[in-house]
């Protein structure tokens, strides 16, 4: 078992956190609003610590998942960041969604002190977290992987490295900008559905059991129907996603034109007050743009 700090205890990282307890780590955290620090400890036990390098103090592994680039810059570097507090031989796993190049920036100053780095974006939502079911895509050295990787399995489902530093994010943007169309389709076909006049939800069954299946067809359908959209991921946070994958597309000249489309709806559904609606809301602009 490791000594572990973990930074960070929004909706994700709060369960994912409780995981590591429940492994048998022994799990300093850490968080910018202190009361959710506290809340954690009686929740989960551990201990919490005021900054991040106290939290890292002696930790074999730093576990990370905060919001954006400068978030994660905020708790790895200054002189009460994460990298303060570590020693030579630790490693890094953040599982932040934020760019590849915040990563190989960090990746290369805590090299320089005898830090590994892996990027570790999840996906799974909140559901996953909770349930310790989470897909887990790794950049960075094999070695620093292959220590790692017994750690994130306490709440993962799948993990796998694809590359040097980097590659985790890059795989993440992936991710991002499958499920982007898919939703807007899933959006399309049930308002379809719904002016049809036909039954949406038994549409989506029938159709999640054939070729249009999906994850989000058979977990979101029912529920975009009942115009329900507190389940997790928020759409302020998928607009960071797909903002990050859009650039590095723009840097590598790779065409994204419906990521690009379907960035523009969300941007409509933050204007109608849905910023803390789940990603599935999408719907709801076709709703008010055409009458449900």
């Amino acid at each position: 078992m490791a000594k572990l700090a973990f930074l960070g205890l929004g909706v994700m990282g709060f369960p994912m956190a409780g995981h590591l307890v429940k492994a048998g780590h022994e799990v300093t955290v850490y968080n910018r609003t202190e009361a959710k620090a506290k809340a954690w400890v009686e929740t989960h036990g551990g201990q919490h610590a005021t900054t991040p390098k106290l939290a890292a103090e002696g930790a074999d592994f730093v576990m990370i998942c905060v919001g954006n680039d400068d978030d994660l810059r905020s708790v790895v570097l200054g002189e009460t960041g994460a990298l303060a507090g570590l020693s030579s031989g630790a490693v890094i796993v953040d599982h932040t969604t934020a760019s590849a190049d915040v990563a190989r920036e960090l990746s290369e100053i805590a090299s320089k002190n005898g830090i590994g780095f892996v990027d570790a974006p999840v996906s799974g939502g909140q559901a996953g977290a909770e349930n310790g079911q989470l897909a887990v895509m790794c950049g960075g050295s094999q070695n620093d992987f292959d220590q790692a990787e017994p750690i994130i399995a306490a709440y993962a489902k799948a993990t796998e490295r694809f590359g040097d530093v980097g590659a985790g994010q890059l795989t993440k943007m992936v991710n991002q900008i499958c499920i982007a169309g898919l939703v807007q389709a899933i959006s399309e076909g049930l308002h379809f559905a719904q002016k049809a006049g036909l039954d949406a939800k038994a549409v989506a069954q029938l159709v999640s059991q054939g070729a249009g299946g999906s994850w989000q067809l058979t977990n979101r359908a029912d529920t975009m129907v009942d115009e329900k959209f507190d389940y997790g991921f928020a759409v302020d946070w998928m607009r960071k996603d797909l903002g990050i994958a859009l650039d590095q597309a723009k840097d590598m000249h790779v065409s994204l034109p419906v990521t690009a489309m379907v960035d523009q709806f969300y941007g409509d559904v933050q204007a109608m007050g849905g910023q803390r609606w789940d990603t599935s809301s999408l719907i709801q602009r076709l709703r008010r743009l055409q009458g449900v």
